[in-house]
């Protein structure tokens, strides 16, 4: 392997997630995370032992595990600074923006503010809604250029709908100032947290959002289950989107009235057992503390970075500092071919366009290959990856 400073890793977590066993370098977590013992435990138990639904139930397992739901949307509220009576369940991100770009409205605006980097899932809503996007560009090293975005935000603008963690190159959003650009134009803020709220400390009233959107699954916790965080105000001033069970108050052929927020949005049976799984994966988390496991991912993604930059023809995408991503091409040598050699020697990658086509388009390539890291990383993940990409080079050259 290529020499480069040592790696400061201090977390050794490998242990708890037993699906990671010897000889596999799981490197795939801006995708979807893999679980530790605890949330597995917790889902176990949950179906095994304690289910029953919610919310309807007289008898006492169902309100013991209507006291669970509940606890879980508590958790989940306070683990970004919210209230429980903020904080929605959805399937996840996309649900949860798909929520906001069909039910908010911002007067007669029909225009959001997206940029360059956008997840597909943090663009094609807006477009089904009928909104127009208009684009804020990059920085040379891969930031939301936040001068462009004032210089653009109008009131045309209904929302500016940002992704606070890029899942492809990593950069970190100066969330308050794109705050303070949305206020002076009088838009709503949408962050796209899937890929920061694993990661960094993250407060809804310090960044001074409307919204705050991410997933379970990339959290640690299972598929099917994610969170809308709204300000109160605009949760209230928003119709329902599904109807059915569970979000109404009385019900007739002639008309329907509907409960308050956040329940008005949660139509039907929710998924009661990814409530509790990612309750126990916020638990898991915090047990740790965001602080750590980003310093750990950080140390690691600079240190990928740092090898990978000294191997000849291979072109990294993004800032030096991203958190905890590496985007990566091997020149001549298409993404999905680096992900199967790679795969060949034990290291999981992900190859392709990351949901995010038009930052390709941007970036003048087809794909490129991605190496996130995670809780459960180590320095051996970096040393497998540059190992791999030396058979890449062989095989190609």
């Amino acid at each position: 392997m290529t020499a480069h400073a040592p790696i400061a890793a201090p977390l050794d977590l490998r242990g708890q997630f037993p699906a990671i066993g010897p000889g596999w370098h799981y490197l795939d977590s801006a995708a979807t995370a893999q679980k530790p013992q605890a949330v597995i435990d917790a889902i176990t138990t949950a179906y095994a032992r304690d289910y029953a639904t919610v919310h309807r139930g007289v008898y006492q397992r169902s309100a013991e595990m209507t006291g669970r739901f509940e606890a879980a949307r508590a958790a989940t509220a306070r683990f970004i600074g919210g209230q429980p009576d903020e904080l929605v369940f959805t399937r996840g991100a996309t649900e949860a923006i798909n929520l906001v770009a069909q039910r908010f409205q911002n007067g007669t605006r029909k225009r959001v503010l997206v940029s360059q980097l956008e997840h597909h899932s943090n663009i094609v809503p807006w477009q089904l809604a009928g909104y127009a996007l208009d684009v804020v560009p990059l920085s040379a090293d891969g930031r939301i250029d936040l001068d462009a975005a004032e210089r653009m935000a109008s009131e045309d603008h209904a929302v500016i709908a940002l992704a606070h963690v890029s899942n492809v190159l990593g950069s970190v959003l100066d969330a308050p100032r794109a705050a303070q650009i949305a206020r002076k134009a009088g838009a709503a803020l949408l962050l796209d947290g899937c890929q920061a709220a694993p990661r960094l400390p993250v407060d809804v009233a310090a960044l001074d959002c409307d919204f705050y959107a991410f997933s379970g699954h990339k959290l640690y916790g299972p598929t099917g289950i994610g969170a809308l965080w709204g300000k109160a105000d605009r949760l209230a001033d928003m119709a329902p989107w599904q109807g059915g069970g569970a979000m109404i108050d009385r019900v007739t052929f002639a008309e329907t009235t509907y409960l308050d927020a956040p329940a008005r949005f949660e139509a039907g049976t929710p998924h009661i057992v990814g409530a509790v799984g990612l309750h126990a994966a916020i638990d898991w988390v915090e047990g740790i503390g965001r602080d750590r496991l980003h310093a750990h991912e950080a140390a690691l993604a600079a240190a990928a970075r740092e090898a990978l930059r000294a191997m000849n023809d291979v072109t990294l995408y993004g800032p030096d500092d991203s958190a905890g991503i590496v985007s990566f091409n091997v020149d001549g040598v298409h993404a999905h071919d680096v992900g199967t050699i790679l795969d060949d020697a034990g290291v999981a990658v992900r190859a392709g366009h990351h949901c995010a086509q038009p930052l390709m388009d941007h970036l003048g390539v087809a794909a490129t290959a991605r190496a996130s890291f995670a809780a459960h990383g180590g320095p051996d993940d970096v040393e497998a990856l540059v190992d791999g990409l030396k058979r890449v080079k062989r095989i190609f050259r």
